[in-house]
C-alpha cells in the first residue's frame, strides 16, 4: 500500500508548524520565569535576593519600612543582587510594614511591589525588671543630749598649800620635840644666873651693915 505524497507533505508542514508555535511559547515565557524576586523578612532584619535579570538593562531595587525608615535606598543591577548582610530594622514594640520596589529595566510587568510584615521580637529568656538598689547610709550617730547640770570632765585639783613665809614666827610646837631639851636647860640656866645675881647683892648689902 502507497501513500500519496501530499499526505506527507501535509503532515510534515503540521508536524513543522507545532514545533515553532512550541519553541515560541517557551521563548515568550522563558522571560518570565527568568525573573525570580526573592525576600524574607523576620522581626530584626530582611534579606533580599534578585535573580536570573537582565544583565543588558539597569534594574532598580528599594526597601523601606512604610511610613518610617528606608532601610536600602534605591540601587542599580545587572543580572542579580543580594544583600551581603541583612538589612536591620529599628527597633519596634509594633508590626512594620517593610516595602520591596524593584524596577526592570526590560518591561514594567517585570517590576515588583510588594509589602511583608515584621513582627515584635520576643525574647526567649525575658529579662529580669532590675531593681533599684537603695544606696547604703551609714549609722546615723546619735548627737548626746546636753544634760540639765553640765558634768564636770575636769577632775578639780586641791589647792596647794600656802608656804610658810620666811618672816613669820615659828609656831609653837606641841607634844615632844627635839628641841625641848634646849628649851629646858636654858631655863635652868636663867634660874642659876638669877638665884647668883640674888645672892650677890644680898652679900653686899650684909657688909654694907
Amino acid at each position: 500500500m502507497t501513500i500519496p505524497r501530499r499526505s506527507w507533505r501535509g503532515a510534515g508542514a503540521f508536524a513543522a508548524a507545532a514545533v515553532v508555535g512550541l519553541a515560541g511559547g517557551v521563548i515568550s515565557a522563558a522571560p518570565a520565569a527568568a525573573h525570580t524576586p526573592t525576600w524574607v523578612v523576620t522581626c530584626s532584619d530582611v534579606s533580599v535576593d534578585l535573580t536570573a535579570y537582565s544583565s543588558d538593562v539597569a534594574n532598580v531595587v528599594t526597601v523601606s519600612v512604610v511610613g518610617g525608615k528606608e532601610l536600602l535606598p534605591a540601587t542599580t543591577f545587572g543580572r542579580e543582587f543580594h544583600t551581603k548582610t541583612p538589612l536591620q530594622l529599628p527597633a519596634h514594640d509594633k508590626e512594620l510594614t517593610i516595602r520591596l520596589v524593584v524596577k526592570a529595566g526590560d518591561g514594567e510587568k517585570f517590576s515588583r511591589d510588594e509589602t511583608k510584615q515584621a513582627p515584635v521580637c520576643e525574647d526567649s529568656t525575658p529579662s529580669p525588671t532590675p531593681t533599684k538598689e537603695k544606696p547604703t547610709e551609714p549609722p546615723a550617730t546619735k548627737t548626746p543630749e546636753p544634760s540639765a547640770t553640765p558634768s564636770e570632765t575636769a577632775t578639780e585639783t586641791a589647792p596647794a598649800p600656802a608656804e610658810p613665809s620666811p618672816s613669820a614666827p615659828d609656831l609653837a610646837e606641841t607634844g615632844s620635840s627635839s628641841a625641848t631639851p634646849v628649851i629646858g636647860g636654858a631655863a635652868i640656866a636663867v634660874l642659876l644666873a638669877g638665884g647668883g645675881i640674888l645672892w650677890s647683892v644680898r652679900k653686899r648689902r650684909s657688909a654694907q651693915h
